[in-house]
C-alpha cells in the first residue's frame, strides 16, 4: 500500500497534469456570455467527463496497450519523455491558459472542448494515469488509491471553476501562468524519473 510519501508525489503529479489553476483562465473566457446557472451546469459537465476520459484510461490503457503488443516497459520509458516535452511546454513555451484560450473562438460545446479536454483531461494526464496504474507495480489497492487522487484532483477543479470570478481577481492570468509553469518544474523531474525507471528495468 502506498506510503504518505508516495501519497503526496503522486497527487503533486496529478495536480501538475490536470492543472486545476491553468482551467481557470480557459472557463471564465468560454463562459463568459453565459448565465451564472448555465456555468455552473458548464463546470459540472466538464469535470464530469473529465473524469470518465481518466478513469477510461486508468482502467483500459494498460490493456490497450497489450493488445497492441507494445511492453510497458517501451511505453513507461516513452510515456516519460512525452511528459518531458509536455512539461517543457508548460515551463518555456506558452503556459496552459496562454494557449488553450485559442482554442476558444472555434469551440462550440465548451464543456466538452476545451474544458474537459484538453484543458482537464490532457494528453499528459492521460498518460500519467496509465503510468501510474501499471498492473506489474502497482496491486489493485494502489490503483483505486490513485484513480480517487485522480478524482479528487478533477473535484478540486471542478469546485474552482465554480469559484472561478473571485479566484481569478485574485490571482489574474498571471498568477495562473506562474503556477502552470512551476506545475511544470514539477512534472519534467517526475518524467525524467520515470524514463530512468524504465531504462533500468529493461537493462535487468
Amino acid at each position: 500500500m502506498l506510503d504518505p510519501k508516495e501519497l503526496l508525489s503522486n497527487f503533486v503529479l496529478l495536480w501538475a497534469v490536470i492543472d486545476p489553476i491553468g482551467t481557470l483562465p480557459v472557463f471564465l473566457s468560454v463562459t463568459a456570455k453565459h448565465t451564472a446557472q448555465e456555468r455552473r451546469q458548464i463546470a459540472f459537465e466538464a469535470a464530469a467527463t473529465a473524469a470518465g476520459i481518466l478513469l477510461f484510461f486508468t482502467l483500459a490503457g494498460e490493456h490497450l496497450l497489450e493488445a497492441m503488443g507494445v511492453p510497458i516497459v517501451a511505453f513507461q520509458v516513452s510515456g516519460g519523455i512525452v511528459l518531458f516535452l509536455f512539461a517543457l511546454t508548460m515551463i518555456f513555451g506558452e503556459s496552459k491558459p496562454e494557449s488553450e484560450l485559442k482554442m476558444v473562438k472555434s469551440s462550440r460545446d465548451v464543456a466538452i472542448f476545451p474544458l474537459a479536454t484538453p484543458s482537464i483531461a490532457s494528453p499528459g494526464a492521460m498518460m500519467a494515469v496509465v503510468l501510474l496504474t501499471q498492473n506489474d507495480r502497482h496491486p489493485y489497492v494502489d490503483q483505486v488509491i490513485i484513480a480517487g487522487l485522480m478524482l479528487a484532483v478533477i473535484f478540486v477543479a471542478y469546485i474552482l471553476m465554480r469559484c472561478a470570478g473571485p479566484i481569478s481577481r485574485a490571482i489574474g492570468s498571471a498568477g495562473a501562468s506562474i503556477v502552470s509553469r512551476v506545475m511544470g518544474m514539477i512534472l519534467a523531474s517526475v518524467a525524467a524519473t520515470e524514463v530512468l525507471e524504465g531504462i533500468k528495468t529493461y537493462f535487468s
